[in-house]
Formats: C-alpha cells, structure tokens, sequence
C-alpha cells in the first residue's frame, strides 16, 4: 500500500500543503469511464501539459504520487520561451508578480571577471529574457491553476506501479489499463491515452523497457539553497577553479524569498553521502563566500541535493498510445537552463497534437509528428549543451587541458572569452517539421520570420501584445484591411467544420474592422508589418503552439487548404 509522506514539508520560504489523496468511490472499479488523457506526474512538465489539452477542450487525469509539490527549489530559471508558454496556461501573470527577472551573467577565473553575457531585449517582448522562481513554487501556481479548471483532476497519493496496453478487435490500438496504488489501496483505470511525464526515473519507461542514447558525464553537482542577505544584483555567476575547489565550476542564483542557489561541482572521488553532510556543506559555501569577500556573512540552509551531468534523450517519444515528455523522454544539463524549459516545449507542442486525435480532427499519424519535431529538438540541444557541459565539467584529461588553458589565457586575451559562452535554452525552429506547408511561398520571401521559427511576439498598445490573443487554434495572421476572397472564407469555415480551430488574426494599416477577421488588430504605423517583413496581403499560418508553419506573399482557397491538410496530418 502507498503512503506518500503527509507531514508538511519544511522550508525557511515556502508554505507546503499537503492535498488530500485520491480513491475512487465508484460501486465497482469496473463502473469507473475510461479516461481520456492520463498523464503520469504531477510535476510541472505533467502539470502544463494537462492545462494545455484543457485550453484544447480534452479532459485529463493527473496521477502525482506524493501530496506534495516537490521538494527544494530544482529548476529555478525559466527562459522567455517558457513564459509565454505559461501565459497560454493561465499562470504567468503570477510567475512574473513573485519571480526575479534577469538578463545578464558574469564569469570570473581567479577574482577576474572574464566573460559577461547579455541576453537581448526588444520592445516587442512581453516577458525578461530569464526569471528565476523555485519549482515548487511554481508548481502551486500550477495547482491552484488545476483548482480552477474543470477538465482536469490531480489525483495526489496516486502511484503508477503497473501498466497494459490492450488491443482492439481489429488490432488497433484500445488504450492502457493501469495498475494505481493508492494509502486505501490499488485500484485499475482504464486510459485512451498515456502521457508519461514522471520524471527522471520514469516507471512507464522503466516498464516498457526503453533506453536512452547519449551521454553521461562525470561531473556532479551540490545544489544548495541557502537564505542569506547579499546586496548582489540578479545575475548568473560562474566561478571557474576557484581554490577552494580546484578545477571545478561553481554556479550562483539569486532566487525569491531571500534564498541563494549556490551549484559547486564535486571532487571525483567524493561520495553524495560526504557531500551532503551538513559539516561539509557548511565548510564549502563558507569557503565560497570568504572567496567573494563576504566571509562571516550569517546563513541557513533550506534544501540541497546532488546533481549529475546527463545528455540523453529518447530515440522516440510515441509507443503506440503511450507518450514521452520532459525528463521521462530526456535528461538534459543545466548548464543554459535546459531541463523544465525543454519539457515545456515538450508539452505545447504535444498537447495540440494529441487533442487533435483525441477529438477526431487529425488521424493518429500526426503524433509521429511530436517524435520528429521534440527529439529533433532534444538532439540539437545535446550538441550546444555537450560543449557547456565538458567545458564546465571537463570529461576527460585531454578536455581539462584544453579548458584550463582557455582559463588562463582569458585573463589576458579577449579573444578566447566568447568560449564562456553558456548558450542558453531557446525556442527550437522546426525548419524541417513534416507540419510545414510544401507549397508556401517560404523559400521566395526575403524578409520575416520563416517557417518552423516561433512568430515573433508583437506589443500593441501598452501591456497589451499579439501572444496576449493566440489561443488554443490555428491562426492566419494576414497584413492587410482587405477581406479574404469568398473562396478564402469558406475555407476557413470548411475546415472549422472538421474540428480544427482556425482564428482570422489581421494587421490593418488603418484603424477599422476588416471584414471576416475574428480580431483585427490596427497597425497604422507598419511596426507589425515590418517585424514580419510583410507586403499588403502577407499571411502567415500559425499552428497552435506558436510555430509557422506556412507563410504566403498572396494567399488563396486552394493552398490554404494543402497547408491545413499539412499541418494536421490529413495528407
């Protein structure tokens, strides 16, 4: 029988609750409907992604272990990618209210700052380059947010120990019975489809006896949080062999509530065990300080843990109607903030896509699509993320030589310094996406955003910007205060016909309504015009996760339709 840990947790910032467990009442077990969508933990991955298919009108079950949000801060950085993914599930406006915007970092080697980091700001953007807010708090955010929505229920003390994916008379695919325990027992519950974003140490990976391709490294961290008053401005600092670490890194964040993220990598030779001894702590992050001159400053520590330098990933996301996200389908290194904010990703562009199958608007085959265009993703930032990662965590002797000399060449030489470089977490272009519309007029077009990239975040007015009116659709965003044709329109009706949401977006150089538009959205100055390097009649096909996926100098009834077709698998 399960029994998850119900005594509060303790921290020096942040109020845990605990929720009461789920059973179910029904009769018999066998009374109980078939679920929709069951996802498999309650983190934040799980969490957004069943917001996510709620924004698309699909019903969800959250299974969370614990009853609990989880313990100590985790991850602690979250990119502007990942909060206007939050905004589309209702809890940015909270993240932005308590987190600590930020867009620069420093590193130093031997008291000398050698590299500092700009992340760009525009005027178009909404949300900082960066904000720091812990994992749990957020994930209460998400919970309250779960609170309110009634297509979903968390169902907390809820242990995934057991799975079966079941067949249909005609051999297809029938969905998953699932083996739950609970404090009250176990009970079976019968899913359509599985999502499995329970985490690391995955049990519907684990059970189905996938592998991941990749790359682990030796390098592991101490992640401690401590709550200490330090008149510091909010940016990412990185220490390189520093002498009470030799040839190690050690990493600082500022994080709400007083708290400081101190990251210091370990000896090869030391055991978790030592590490996490409190004496050890103790010494360390006193030896820290003293090294930054603030020696003697009075510290508590709230949480810590140990990390470990993983890039590895899935060679496939979709086994039939079980489903991978986060870091049940990848372990990526934090070096650039990469773990939540690629699990975010993860969700969007998953949840649009399987609530299409769900409500009989795409064929199955579009979720081939989500293996393509996030593994993809995960590869490719493997490859940024291993330079990172053996340039902070040298695997090798030859490595080390190499990065240490880049150290002690940096105090003198500009030139090297570019190598500090952390290349931070970003949205992923999905340039070769099966999604992206072949007869577009994307290869001719000289100017804009192209296809596979996010569009670009427009501002309006003050507080008010295009993301602020993408909801859960396809939208045609056109520049123009000319109509749609007749033929045009009635695309548009023919396909919302089908099940599949699409939203007339127009930007009018003049201020009125133009007809057959859901919004019009004036641009008299052309700024929008302008951002999208668009001519009058310019549109663009956005799919519901933000990313282009067809764009036109003049659009018409007939490619209007092969793009949709495209982009919802129906070809």
């Amino acid at each position: 029988m399960h029994k998850p840990e119900t005594t509060p947790r303790a921290s020096l910032y942040h109020a845990y609750r605990v929720y009461p467990h789920f059973y179910p009442r029904a009769a018999t077990q066998s009374d109980a409907p078939t679920v929709p969508v069951t996802i498999v933990g309650g983190g934040p991955i799980g969490m957004v992604t069943a917001l996510a298919l709620a924004r698309h009108g699909v019903r969800c079950v959250v299974l969370q272990a614990e009853q609990q949000v989880s313990e100590g801060s985790r991850a602690i950085v979250f990119t502007r990618r990942s909060q206007e993914i939050l905004q589309a599930v209702g809890v940015a406006d909270a993240v932005v209210a308590n987190g600590l915007p930020w867009t620069s970092g420093n590193s130093y080697h031997r008291g000398q700052r050698v590299f500092r980091m700009e992340s760009p700001v525009d005027e178009d953007d909404r949300f900082a380059p960066l904000i720091n807010l812990q994992q749990n708090v957020l994930e209460s955010y998400l919970v309250d947010a779960i609170e309110r929505e009634p297509l979903v229920e968390i169902r907390w003390g809820n242990k995934l120990v057991g799975l079966t994916p079941v067949a249909q008379d005609d051999g297809s695919e029938g969905g998953v019975v699932l083996q739950i325990d609970t404090p009250e027992g176990e009970y079976t519950q019968h899913t359509t489809w599985l999502v499995a974003a329970d985490g690391a140490r995955s049990t519907v990976r684990t059970a189905l006896g996938l592998r991941f391709e990749g790359a682990s490294y030796e390098g592991r961290f101490v992640i401690a949080d401590i709550r200490i008053d330090l008149d510091l401005p909010t940016e990412r600092l990185a220490y390189f062999a520093p002498d009470w670490n030799p040839g190690n890194t050690v990493l600082m964040h500022r994080e709400p509530g007083g708290i400081w993220r101190v990251d210091y990598q370990l000896p090869v030779d030391e055991t978790s065990e030592h590490a996490l001894q409190p004496e050890t702590i103790r010494e360390r992050i006193n030896a820290q300080l003293d090294m930054m001159g603030l020696g003697g400053k009075p510290w508590e520590l709230d949480w810590c843990s140990v990390y470990s330098a993983r890039a590895l990933t899935l060679p496939d996301y979709v086994h039939g109607h079980i489903l991978f996200a986060g870091d049940a389908a990848h372990l990526l290194p934090i070096f650039g903030v990469r773990g939540a904010n690629t699990g975010f990703q993860d969700a969007i562009d998953l949840s649009w896509k399987l609530a299409a199958v769900v409500k009989g608007a795409a064929p199955e085959p579009l979720l081939t699509s989500y293996t393509h265009d996030r593994v993809g993703a995960a590869r490719e930032i493997i490859a940024e993320a291993g330079k990172s990662t053996r340039f902070m965590t040298p695997p090798s002797h030859g490595f080390r030589v190499l990065r240490d000399a880049v150290l002690d060449l940096s105090l003198d030489h500009e030139f090297v310094r570019p190598l500090f470089h952390w290349r931070t977490s970003r949205a992923h272009d999905y340039r070769d996406s099966p999604l992206n519309s072949p007869s577009d007029d994307n290869a001719t077009m000289a100017a804009g955003p192209t296809v596979g990239a996010p569009a670009p975040n427009v501002k309006l007015s003050d507080n008010d910007y295009l993301y602020d009116h993408l909801g859960a659709a396809f939208h045609l965003v056109t520049f123009s205060d000319q109509p749609f044709d007749d033929a045009l329109r009635q695309e548009v009706v023919t396909w919302r016909e089908r099940g599949v949401p699409v939203k007339v977006v127009a930007f009018a150089p003049s201020r009125h309504s133009v007809a057959g538009a859901d919004l019009t959205l004036p641009d008299p100055t052309g700024h929008a015009a302008a951002k999208y390097g668009a001519q009058d009649g310019t549109t663009y096909l956005v799919r519901p996760d933000h990313h282009i996926c067809a764009r036109w100098l003049k659009l018409d009834a007939t490619r209007l339709a092969d793009a949709l077709a495209q982009a919802t698998a129906r070809v």
